[in-house]
C-alpha cells in the first residue's frame, strides 16, 4: 500500500497534476548543511523563516509523506481526544509533505518562537481565520497559492491534500531558522536506560521504541508502526514528552467538539528520550517570542541528538 501510494505520489509530482496552477515540479528537495547552533536567544529580525506544515493524523491519513525530512515535528492534543502534527522544516525540503489539514488557535503561540514563519495549512474554524490573518507569520492556505498544493487521486478527501514545499520556499532557509532554544551535542551523564516510552490522548496513543542499530526511535502510532510513503520507518533521534497545560479554547469544531488550547509558554516537567536513555528535566519558556530551555536537575543545559525531534505535549498532572 505504502509503495503503491509514494509511485502515485511521485508520478503526481512528476506531472504536476491536480493544482489549479498547472505548472510542473522537477520534484527536487534541497539541503543545507547547519552551520552552527542557535540557542533561541538570537533575535529574530536576523532569523530566516521556517516552513510550518500542519499534517492530518487520522488512521486515512497515513502512511505520511515527508514527515522524516523535518527538522521538528510537534503532536499536539486536538478535538475529541485525537491529534495532530505540525512538521517545521529548516535544513531540508522534500518534494511533498501531507496529508495537509487545518490550524489550531495553539499553533499561534508556538509558531511566535520563529521570524515570521510560513504556515502551511488547509482551513481553520472561521473565527480563527482573522487570528491567524493577524498573526506575525505567512499564511499560506490553497486559496493563496494554489500551485504548491496539489490532490491525490488514490486518497479520499479530505486526506488527499499535499504540498509542494519548493513551491512556498524556493530553497531550505539553513539550521540558523530553528529558533527552537534547542540545543544539540554529546548526551549528559545520568539518564535511565529506556527502550519505550508511551504518551496517550483519549482517543490517540504514539508509543517510541529505541533501535540500537538504527540509533534512533521508532515511532508506533495507535498501537501500529509508523511509516512513510517510501516505506521507511517514521524515526526521531531525540524525543520529549513535554507536560504542558491544556485549557479549553472559545474554539469549537463542526461537531460542537472543544478544541483544546495548549500553552507552550510557561515552565513544567518533561522527559527527553535519546540514545536508549530516559532523562527527567525542566522545561521553560518565558515568553512567546523566545524558544524553550530544557535543562537537567542540576541546572545545566539539556543536549539533543540531531533529527528529526519530535515534540509531544502531554497534559501536566
Amino acid at each position: 500500500m505504502a509503495g503503491l501510494l509514494a509511485a502515485a505520489l511521485t508520478a503526481s509530482l512528476a506531472a504536476g497534476c491536480t493544482t489549479s496552477g498547472g505548472q510542473r515540479d522537477d520534484g527536487r528537495g534541497t539541503t543545507q548543511v547547519p552551520s552552527h547552533e542557535n540557542d533561541g536567544n538570537e533575535s529574530l529580525a536576523n532569523s530566516a523563516s521556517v516552513l510550518a506544515v500542519k499534517i492530518d493524523n487520522a488512521r486515512a491519513a497515513r502512511p505520511h509523506t515527508g514527515l522524516n525530512a523535518a527538522d521538528v515535528v510537534y503532536v499536539e492534543e486536538v478535538e475529541g481526544g485525537l491529534s495532530r502534527l505540525m512538521a517545521v522544516y529548516a535544513t531540508k525540503l522534500p518534494k511533498a509533505v501531507g496529508p495537509v489539514r487545518s490550524a489550531r488557535e495553539s499553533d499561534l503561540e508556538l509558531l511566535r518562537q520563529f521570524n515570521r514563519p510560513t504556515l502551511a495549512f488547509s482551513g481553520a474554524q472561521s473565527k480563527l481565520l482573522p487570528l491567524i490573518d493577524k498573526a506575525p507569520l505567512q499564511a499560506v492556505p490553497p486559496e493563496k497559492a494554489a500551485d504548491a498544493y496539489f490532490r491525490s487521486r488514490h486518497r479520499t478527501s479530505p486526506h488527499n491534500l499535499y504540498l509542494r514545499p519548493q513551491r512556498l520556499m524556493g530553497k531550505a532557509p539553513g539550521a540558523d531558522a530553528l529558533t527552537t532554544g534547542f540545543r544539540y551535542g554529546a548526551a549528559p551523564a545520568g539518564g535511565k536506560a529506556t527502550t519505550s516510552q508511551t504518551v496517550r490522548y483519549d482517543l490517540a496513543q504514539y508509543t517510541f521504541t529505541y533501535s540500537r542499530s538504527q540509533d534512533r526511535w521508532l515511532v508506533t502510532m495507535d498501537g501500529e508502526a509508523a511509516t512513510t510513503t517510501d516505506g521507511k520507518r517514521v524515526g526521531a533521534g531525540t524525543v520529549v514528552v513535554q507536560y504542558v497545560q491544556v485549557r479549553k479554547s472559545t474554539f469549537h469544531d463542526s461537531l460542537g467538539k472543544n478544541t483544546p488550547y495548549t500553552e507552550t509558554v510557561g515552565s513544567g516537567k518533561a522527559r527527553v528520550l535519546r540514545d536508549g536513555r530516559a532523562y527527567d528535566v525542566y522545561w521553560t519558556r518565558p515568553k512567546a517570542t523566545g524558544g524553550t530551555r530544557f535543562t537537567t536537575e542540576d541546572g545545566k543545559r539539556m543536549n539533543f541528538q540531531r533529527g528529526p525531534v519530535w515534540v509531544v505535549y502531554a497534559k501536566a498532572s
